[in-house]
């Protein structure tokens, strides 16, 4: 039996995609051992020098400035044009890891890896040889959506949403091609499950009180953070508030916190830096501070967690898809400053049915989840590739008869 073998195309803009990249591969080794070879590329920062300067360009303005997102993103939209039929800048990267691995898949998970990608696939290996397929992370759409997301060639779209997919559909892609199959997120997401008392056990592990409310400060992968203007409100309101904090790959933010933490032992505070139990971390708490980011989003509505959108320094394009997802029907709140989380927590204090009321819109956003159905959607359209029908000869075609 021919191997199946899946290229995945990502890039560490944040880090949604490459969390969903290996999502991903760790569902396929599951389901399917070594039968499915999955290769994870990334190709953006790995193709060219131009690419590698966006891609830390983007990390930088995400920490530092995230207002400038607004012309970068135009920019990157710009850009797409040029891959409008096969890859141009760091294509010849491309085409020797297409020649290398012979991929029957290619999987993108990154707006800027689909036009001009699927072209070039299938002229590197046969248009029978490969088949391609898009997972959008987006929870809505308008701006923000990346037209980039779109190449209405894909064999198969992947939509986090009906909303989003109805907007992929208007960028014309065919709905013939477009399935919603939600989040994209690890085994341990959907398997390690805190109940009441192990919820409580957990939080004595961190250092914290099993009882007392607990705020999340939360970050992506790369870091971005505002936890030194927030974590003073919660230490004025240390009677009522307890903090979990995570900094992400960001070492300075980590000392800072760590040393701010030293000065301040009245509130009880769980400090990590980049962590691998975030799905745990959310379950220890009562609601989540975070950026738009779509994977940590995701994870707080799997499990039920509300969610405070950090909108300091402005909000970037692409957040403001989720933020337009979380705020209809107030399901969530907007802070820009540090006074508008003590506005919020003082309100909880004052107002006791005023979190869960919070709590109960943010619920009604939740949707059930099919995780290994997606899974095998995607292994079967490589297959499809691997064990192409025949086709029926010339003869044969003019004998069969017409219904």
């Amino acid at each position: 039996m021919t191997q199946l073998r899946i290229l995945v195309l990502t890039s560490s803009t944040g880090g949604g995609h490459d969390a969903r990249a290996e999502a991903f591969a760790q569902w396929v080794r599951r389901l399917y051992g070594w039968e499915v070879e999955v290769h994870i590329e990334s190709m953006l920062e790995d193709s060219a020098g131009l690419h590698r300067f966006g891609v830390n360009f983007y990390n930088f303005i995400q920490k530092h400035a995230p207002w400038f997102h607004h012309p970068f993103y135009w920019i990157v939209e710009a850009y797409g044009w040029l891959n409008r039929d096969r890859v141009h800048v760091g294509g010849a990267y491309y085409r020797e890891v297409l020649k290398n691995f012979r991929p029957h898949l290619v999987f993108s998970v990154h707006d800027c890896l689909n036009r001009g990608f699927f072209q070039t696939a299938r002229e590197v290996l046969g248009v029978e040889n490969v088949r391609c397929a898009t997972y959008c992370s987006e929870f809505s759409g308008g701006y923000g959506y990346s037209r980039n997301w779109v190449e209405p060639t894909v064999d198969l779209y992947l939509s986090r949403t009906r909303t989003a997919a109805d907007y992929a559909i208007g960028l014309g892609l065919p709905p013939a091609r477009l399935k919603v199959r939600g989040h994209l997120m690890p085994p341990c997401v959907y398997e390690e499950r805190l109940d009441g008392p192990r919820r409580r056990q957990f939080r004595e592990q961190l250092g914290l009180d099993p009882d007392k409310f607990t705020v999340f400060l939360a970050t992506g992968g790369s870091g971005a953070n505002n936890h030194l203007e927030l974590l003073p409100v919660l230490a004025s309101l240390s009677d009522h508030y307890q903090a979990v904090v995570v900094c992400g790959k960001n070492q300075r933010a980590y000392r800072q916190v760590l040393e701010w933490r030293r000065h301040h032992p009245r509130l009880r505070c769980s400090v990590e830096g980049y962590s691998r139990q975030m799905h745990l971390l959310i379950q220890a708490s009562d609601v989540m501070v975070s950026r738009g980011g779509t994977t940590t989003c995701a994870k707080a509505l799997h499990y039920g967690c509300p969610i405070l959108l950090n909108g300091f320094r402005g909000v970037m394009p692409q957040e403001r898809l989720t933020v337009k997802f979380f705020m209809q029907d107030g399901a969530s709140v907007l802070i820009s400053r540090s006074d508008d989380l003590r506005r919020v927590l003082e309100r909880w204090i004052r107002e006791k049915d005023a979190f869960a009321e919070l709590k109960g819109r943010f619920l009604r956003l939740r949707y059930e989840e099919e995780p290994e159905r997606v899974i095998r959607e995607l292994v079967a359209l490589a297959r499809e590739a691997a064990h192409p029908l025949p086709r029926p000869s010339a003869q044969a075609a003019r004998a069969a008869p017409l219904v």
